[in-house]
């Protein structure tokens, strides 16, 4: 073990290395001997041992690694005061000490002060810790919207509690004000929940009292939802757990044996519709009326439809229940309806007021009216009628045997070439005049074929004579007859285009046919002076020839300068800007058919030849 060796800062001791002359390696070998010399002399007690700054002995024992002094510690002597205790500090605050944080109340100035933050004005923070956003001016040079001081924090020790507790310096005073402002929210939202509801209520409720029948349909929705009687819901396995029936009492499918009596469903036990119906008997009189009827009886109605109010009730924001709050619903409902007939009443008496009428409505009914009558109607003892009273079927939403403008039929009853009309006139216009009998005679002269009418159920008419009628044809008739002609006209069309397509099949056949005899007479000249006939024959054909060729080279022409075109407008495109450049679509005819001969010869003479040096100047037309 070598003896202490003083440990110096690394920038300290390569100054010094520097500094100083350079050693040879035999004197650093010489020096770690004595080194090592001294310290075994140390330890067996010849020599010395080494005092510290308090001018104690150092144990020569003791190993290296706790003898040496860190870097950091900055010491270059000899001395153990690194391995002792060290000085505790006494003001260590506790986590449950607390500080102020924020703005002082009262600091703001209108100045700027020497020494503040040159950004935002604050004196108890330089520029450098300014957490503001950078200003544009600082408030140095402008002196404008100066910020508060902050409260100056004392130099507090924490221990290790204190430094990691996040919330340390929180007041919890401050979120008061933010549990006040939610509780005036949720209280100003409330108010205006029941202020909604009441008036979606109130014009909700007078839309369903103009429809009765839909309003008691839907509690007889809301009424199915509920659970029968005997039934349990078990939520554990979640299924409806249906007790068996008291072996005392009958069964439902025994009250009435009819095959065409009320449905029993065995699954579940019930049978809606009430076994006895066809018998006459009053329900409230038998011992078992059907399950719709328990259903709709005693209090059922009632608290079907407090559960309608409930949900619609909810459905606008008031937190109410059925089950939970039964009283808290019954007042709310009860409220409810005494502003609801309030409001009819007042609406009603402003109607009255504006418009009058006020009389009409105290007149006793119109049964009392129109005197007594010996028609005989059974009620029940719900106000419904049993007997009595039958309402005759409807037939139809319009009015029948309504005759107008002079007609004495009506409309609908004639009829002529698919349209309506009147059969008193044989008018087919719907809001005429009766013409009589000037208007069928001017209907007969023009049209032939007409329908006779019987002149009986047509009043002030005179008879007519139809002897010299032609024999009248039914409506079937007419349409048959109608239906022909359109087929015949149809077909008249198809047979127009068979023989328009046969007539072009038979001039393209012509025309390749003199392309094939031209072909031939090109090849077959060398042998034109075989014969007289032959030879007229030739010249003839050479005229046909020379004929052609005029024609061919008339349509060069046209499409050489159809391409000159072309490629001037292709140049002009070029020229453009690609951004003001039009569209070029493909759609169009020129652009997908095929070329023609004479266009493919045109383009061979305007193709450019780079290899004719002379081909610019040549014009073969």
């Amino acid at each position: 073990m070598s003896s202490y060796q003083g440990t110096t800062l690394p920038s300290v001791a390569a100054l010094s290395q520097k500094t100083e002359a350079p050693e040879s390696q035999g004197s650093r070998r010489e020096d770690w001997r004595k080194a090592k010399e001294l310290e075994e002399a140390r330890k067996a007690g010849t020599a010395p041992a080494l005092v510290d700054e308090e001018g104690k002995d150092i144990n020569p024992h003791i190993p290296q690694y706790i003898a040496t002094v860190p870097w950091y510690v900055g010491i270059d002597k000899p001395t153990l005061k690194h391995q002792r205790p060290q000085r505790v500090v006494k003001d260590v605050s506790a986590i449950s000490n607390w500080y102020k944080k924020g703005v002082q109340e009262g600091t703001l100035s209108t100045k700027f002060r020497k020494g503040a933050c040159e950004n935002c004005g604050s004196l108890t923070h330089k520029k450098k810790d300014c957490v503001e956003r950078p200003r544009k001016v600082g408030a140095k040079f402008s002196g404008e919207d100066l910020a508060p001081d902050e409260h100056l924090q004392p130099n507090l020790h924490f221990d290790y509690d204190g430094k990691r507790d996040r919330w340390n310096g929180y007041n919890p005073e401050e979120h008061e004000a933010v549990v006040e402002e939610y509780a005036k929210m949720e209280e100003a939202k409330k108010q205006l929940k029941a202020k909604k509801l009441q008036n979606e209520m109130i014009s909700v409720d007078m839309e369903k009292e103009r429809d009765s029948d839909e309003s008691d349909a839907d509690e007889d929705k809301y009424a199915d939802s509920f659970d029968m009687p005997g039934t349990n819901f078990d939520s554990k396995r979640r299924i409806t757990v249906r007790n068996l029936r008291i072996r005392e009492d009958t069964a439902k499918y025994l009250y009435n044996l009819r095959p065409n009596s009320a449905y029993y469903d065995p699954k579940t036990r019930s049978m809606r519709d009430n076994p006895s119906r066809d018998v006459g008997a009053n329900p409230d009189d038998l011992k078992f009326a059907g399950d719709n009827f328990i259903r709709e009886g005693g209090d059922t109605v009632s608290m079907a439809k407090a559960q309608m109010f409930a949900w619609d009730a909810s459905n606008r924001g008031t937190d109410v229940h059925l089950q939970a709050e039964p009283t808290k619903l019954d007042l709310l409902h009860k409220e409810f309806g005494s502003k609801k007939d309030n409001f009819k009443k007042s609406q009603k008496e402003t109607i009255l007021q504006r418009y009058g009428g006020e009389e009409h409505l105290e007149a006793p009914p119109k049964q009392l009216l129109l005197a007594q009558t010996e028609e005989y109607v059974e009620y029940s003892r719900h106000g419904t009628i049993i007997k009595g009273q039958e309402k005759a079927p409807v037939k139809s939403k319009y009015e029948e045997d309504v005759l107008l403008s002079n007609h004495f039929s009506v409309w609908g009853s004639f009829w002529r070439d698919g349209q309506w009309g009147f059969r008193c006139c044989y008018s087919l216009v719907r809001g005429s005049y009766c013409t009589g009998a000037a208007g069928r005679m001017a209907a007969t002269e023009d049209s032939v074929v007409l329908p006779t009418e019987p002149t009986d159920a047509l009043p002030g008419i005179e008879e007519e004579e139809e002897e010299e009628e032609e024999p009248v044809k039914s409506m079937v008739e007419q349409h048959k007859e109608k239906l022909n002609l359109e087929k015949e006209k149809k077909k008249e069309k198809r047979r127009k285009k068979k023989r328009k397509q046969k007539e072009l099949r038979k001039q393209k056949e012509k025309e390749e046919k003199k392309k094939k005899k031209k072909k031939k007479r090109r090849h077959s000249s060398s042998d034109s002076d075989s014969s007289d006939s032959s030879s007229d024959d030739s010249s003839e054909e050479e005229e046909e020839q020379e004929d052609e060729e005029a024609i061919r080279k008339r349509k060069i022409k046209e499409a050489m300068k159809r391409q000159e075109e072309h490629e001037k407008e292709v140049d002009k495109l070029l020229a453009m800007d690609e951004r003001k450049r039009p569209y070029n679509s493909l759609n169009s005819y020129d652009s997908v058919r095929q070329p023609t001969e004479e266009e493919m010869e045109a383009y061979r003479l305007k193709r450019a030849r780079m290899e004719d040096p002379m081909a610019a100047f040549l014009k073969p037309y």
